[in-house]
């Protein structure tokens, strides 16, 4: 059975959130709000917080300097992912991913469907890794980043949590670019 491993240590991360949307700011944005108490509360830290516009140069530069900060191990962004024009956060999100991790939104879906039914179809939930930093994209309300964190993301960033987690593979995630070529390849 999946759960808790109580033998293991806890190891905090440092978690980034970001908020996409043009009407937000820190004093009314309840799903990030609602991400950074819930990361807190599991015993990690809120690395960084920002709130930037629906624009694909906007969250992907923020995005970018992110991953680039090796002080971030995780970003979750809430917002944009559904399908009106000015909702683009997995177009500038994706192109950044060396990875995809499809089974993020299929979870995602799967943990919606019995709360808003087929409504779940209207979400374009996604995530990656890119330069050994996880990246998650979900839904701009506020129960959406509750199902997000609650049933999944709380098991899957906890070092604890059997039979596997995000947090054990973390050390290997950039050892393609630390493994030297293969004697004699020419690519």
């Amino acid at each position: 059975m999946p759960g808790i491993d109580q033998n293991r240590q806890f190891i905090p991360l440092k978690i980034a959130v970001l908020t996409v949307s043009d009407t937000r700011s820190l004093a009314d944005d309840k799903s990030g709000s609602t991400l950074a108490e819930r990361i807190e509360k599991a015993g990690h830290a809120v690395a960084g917080r920002a709130i930037v516009p629906d624009d694909v140069e906007k969250i992907r530069a923020q995005l970018r300097a992110w991953i680039a900060d090796p002080a971030i191990d995780v970003v979750i962004s809430t917002g944009g992912t559904g399908f009106t024009g000015r909702d683009v956060t997995p177009e500038a999100a994706e192109p950044l991913f060396e990875k995809r991790m499809d089974g993020f939104s299929t979870a995602f879906h799967m943990v919606s469907y019995p709360k808003i039914g087929s409504s779940t179809i209207q979400s374009r939930a996604t995530a990656g890794v890119a330069n050994s930093t996880f990246i998650f994209c979900v839904p701009g309300s506020p129960g959406a980043c509750r199902d997000a964190w609650d049933e999944i993301l709380v098991n899957q960033l906890d070092y604890r949590f059997r039979p596997c987690n995000f947090v054990e593979l973390m050390p290997r995630l950039d050892e393609h670019l630390r493994r030297p070529k293969a004697q004699g390849a020419t690519a």
